[in-house]
């Protein structure tokens, strides 16, 4: 079954444009809807369950990153992955503090699009290794000490390889395991490093 997608964009060309690359892998995706404003993006969200929603973050009325919190909060069964133009570390952080599945720039490879979108139902993140080098590389240098001791070794040797930049290949090779597992690890840290935050964000609202 080809994956229920909702497209989030403001901008019409985008979207048709995206629309009709899409249709060339009905056996992949399938566009139930599409949406103009953060607000729109929510209701339809809500209307229509989609598996998947691709977000981008410059929307009026709501924007990308709270109108993906919302859904995130009222459909957590329905994956999130944010589309945008946006290369803002900030951007980046707080997409995946809120649980979002993936973070991919538009100027992304078609190929490269369908390869990551291919993988959302088997968990796995929608990330380049560009910006999960970028994502990791910061939180190795900038995370808390909760944060680096919820991880396991193994895992803060994935980190470590990552924020260099290493293709998932080439890390399951250096690690001698497979690249599966080197995704599951990249899960878990991006999945350990959200549940951190959550838990900050109720400390601090506490």
């Amino acid at each position: 079954m080809p994956l229920r997608v909702l497209i989030a964009d403001d901008h019409k060309l985008f979207r048709q444009g995206l629309i009709s690359l899409m249709k060339t892998r009905d056996d992949l995706v399938e566009i139930v809807g599409e949406a103009e404003t953060g607000r729109e993006s929510v209701e339809m969200a809500k209307e229509l369950l989609p598996d998947l929603v691709l977000m981008d973050i410059f929307m009026p009325d709501g924007g990308g990153i709270q109108s993906a919190r919302q859904i995130r909060e009222e459909l957590p069964n329905t994956a999130i992955v944010m589309l945008t133009s946006s290369e803002l570390d900030e951007h980046l952080h707080e997409a995946v503090q809120i649980g979002v599945q993936g973070y991919l720039l538009k100027d992304l490879d078609a190929g490269e699009l369908f390869s990551l979108l291919s993988g959302i139902e088997k968990g796995e993140a929608a990330m380049t290794r560009a910006m999960a080098a970028r994502l990791l590389k910061n939180v190795a240098q900038t995370s808390s000490t909760s944060e680096r001791e919820s991880l396991t070794d193994r895992e803060i040797e994935v980190l470590r390889w990552v924020a260099k930049g290493e293709s998932n290949q080439n890390i399951a090779e250096n690690l001698h395991i497979t690249v599966n597992t080197v995704k599951t690890h990249l899960k878990n840290i991006l999945a350990k490093l959200q549940v951190e935050n959550k838990a900050e964000d109720r400390a601090v609202e506490q």
